[in-house]
């Protein structure tokens, strides 16, 4: 059997981390889930800290910058700081009415301490650089924070939804510690783009949109719409023929989980957290009763067959 371990520390730094997190760009996130109020978003924080969450992936751009001031004054009223490893990302400025990505050095160096003012702290446990721009030498931008992590002001480095190739240009010196990107069950292509390179340069592997945008916890049907102007309804696995096939893989998931009297999302992040590459998953949630049910999936006992039927299921989807 597989047992997932309470406590994981996320490699090549000191960061110890409860490895199921709490991606919160639903927490002062109106922009794209304006039906989440703020104080919705804040019972979701109290619950996490109850429920020894403690991993918290935060951004300017949620919000934007609404998520880590909501993020702050909670910290701040509950005096749970040191409990907290948190994550933060920029790379977005705005001018005329655009949002630009910028890593130059001095827009990067800024935005560290923006964020602390906004997270009501003196330090960031990890902070990533959130897109790639075109201009900036890569190993530049990461230079840069780490002379803010020789200064105490940062803890760890990452990047986020860099190439392989924009990640060991940035990785030049080494100095990375975490590469946040996209993975899921029916999005795997960074297995062999990006798994590889971080597993070999000791870089944890954070993925971002665990669950599909909700394809995977298993809730949706054949008949499933969306509100017009959501961007789920843009995503390739909601698109008329791909979303009938998943559903069916997704029916074959449900079986497992019912014989093993646990829900599927249980197992889909007991699953991630088999992967060597994995440290630690940041699932979001809309209401406090999410977190607790994600954390149930640290008493999921994943079996070396189970393992390798579900992963046997979504190769045949996604290949």
């Amino acid at each position: 059997m597989i047992f997932i371990t309470e406590k994981v520390t996320i490699r090549g730094t000191d960061l110890v981390v409860n490895p199921i997190g709490l991606g919160t760009n639903t927490v002062g996130g109106q922009r794209l889930y304006p039906q989440i109020k703020d104080e919705t978003g804040r019972e979701i924080l109290h619950t996490a800290i109850e429920q020894g969450v403690d991993f918290w992936d935060t951004a300017f751009g949620y919000g934007p910058k609404k998520s880590e001031q909501i993020i702050g004054e909670v910290l701040e009223e509950t005096g749970k700081r040191e409990n907290i490893v948190l994550a933060t990302k920029a790379a977005q400025r705005f001018y005329n009415g655009k949002t630009l990505i910028d890593n130059s050095p001095s827009f990067l160096k800024q935005s560290v301490e923006d964020a602390l003012k906004r997270l009501h702290t003196d330090y960031i446990d990890l902070f990533y650089i959130h897109f790639p721009d075109v201009d900036t030498p890569k190993y530049e931008a990461v230079g840069a924070l780490k002379e803010l992590k020789d200064e105490g002001k940062i803890r760890a480095i990452g990047v986020s939804n860099f190439s392989l190739e924009q990640l060991i240009e940035a990785n030049k010196d080494g100095y990375i510690n975490v590469y946040q990107g996209l993975y899921n069950l029916v999005e795997r292509n960074n297995e062999t783009k990006i798994f590889p390179y971080t597993i070999e340069n000791n870089i944890s592997f954070i993925p971002f949109y665990p669950f599909a945008s909700g394809l995977l916890a298993g809730k949706y049907t054949k008949n499933l719409t969306f509100p017009k102007g959501d961007y789920r309804a843009k995503m390739n696995q909601f698109q008329p023929g791909t979303f009938e096939k998943h559903l069916e893989t997704i029916e074959k998931i449900q079986e497992i989980a019912a014989r093993k009297r646990v829900e599927v999302t249980h197992l889909i992040l007991a699953w991630y957290l088999k992967q060597e590459a994995i440290d630690a998953v940041i699932p979001g949630a809309k209401k406090s009763e999410q977190i607790i049910s994600n954390v149930q999936a640290l008493r999921v006992d994943l079996r070396e067959e189970e393992f390798n039927m579900i992963d046997k299921l979504f190769c045949q989807k996604t290949k």
